[in-house]
């Protein structure tokens, strides 16, 4: 999702047709940009944590997320044509709905299997660095498919999107170090990080089968919130009691 597709927002976008006027915008764009991409950050995030080094986790971010921007640019100058491929925009859905379903799925089963969720905290798969790498990039190409749409719907102006791609880049990037060490303090928070993540894939199919069901972007919001809101909720017994330690 991103700021450009808030409807709200329109008609300031669209009367910023001077670079004094868009540079007043930057500000606003960035600080929306940070909010608004919380549930592709955190998908981002638990994806990265698959590398248990700290400075591989920050690599695959800085390397997965440059890859990530050359994808959304080609996305936004071939946006019109995206608009009309059905295929591309399915095949993003189907893979932001595997990815909840195939991560939610095995917590699920280790809080089963242990009669807590304290084993789901940590990733269980060690993956090499150029796959993440590249699983990174994927998932944020999947997530670009709905909100550029929206975007380039909004406004004509090419480097306006464009510019806002840059800075949903940069707000991902600052937000997914945040949530690699906040997926470590609360329990939940992965878990409604991936539930949103099947949101953001059911609108998508939604929007390709059923136009007139589609969800107001406010009450997608909305959902997410209150998603987060559960997943920042309970904290892990292991943090509370570091904290606590002289």
């Amino acid at each position: 999702m991103e700021a450009e597709s808030i409807p709200s927002l329109s008609p300031l976008i669209q009367s910023a047709d001077q670079w004094g006027e868009l540079l007043l915008l930057l500000p606003l764009l960035v600080a929306l940009e940070a909010v608004l991409s919380a549930d592709n950050a955190i998908a981002l995030a638990a994806i990265s944590r698959q590398l248990h080094e700290p400075k591989l986790q920050r690599q695959a971010l800085n390397l997965g997320l440059g890859l990530a921007l050359v994808f959304r640019l080609v996305l936004i100058a071939a946006a019109r044509w995206v608009l009309d491929f059905w295929p591309l925009q399915l095949l993003a859905a189907g893979y932001l709905l595997w990815l909840c379903v195939s991560n939610l799925w095995p917590m699920t089963s280790a809080a089963e299997g242990d009669g807590s969720a304290d084993s789901a905290v940590e990733p269980s798969v060690d993956r090499g660095l150029s796959a993440v790498v590249v699983t990174l990039a994927l998932t944020d190409l999947a997530f670009s498919l709905d909100s550029v749409a929206a975007a380039v719907a909004v406004s004509d102006n090419l480097w306006l999107v464009m510019a806002g791609g840059v800075l949903g880049v940069i707000a991902l990037r600052l937000t997914s170090g945040l949530f690699i060490r906040w997926l470590d303090e609360f329990r939940h928070l992965e878990s409604a990080g991936y539930l949103a993540v099947g949101l953001v894939g059911l609108r998508l199919v939604l929007r390709l089968s059923l136009p007139d069901l589609v969800p107001p972007e406010w009450a997608l919001l909305a959902v997410v919130g209150l998603l987060f809101a559960w997943g920042f909720s309970v904290r892990n017994p292991e943090v509370q009691t570091d904290e606590v330690k002289p």
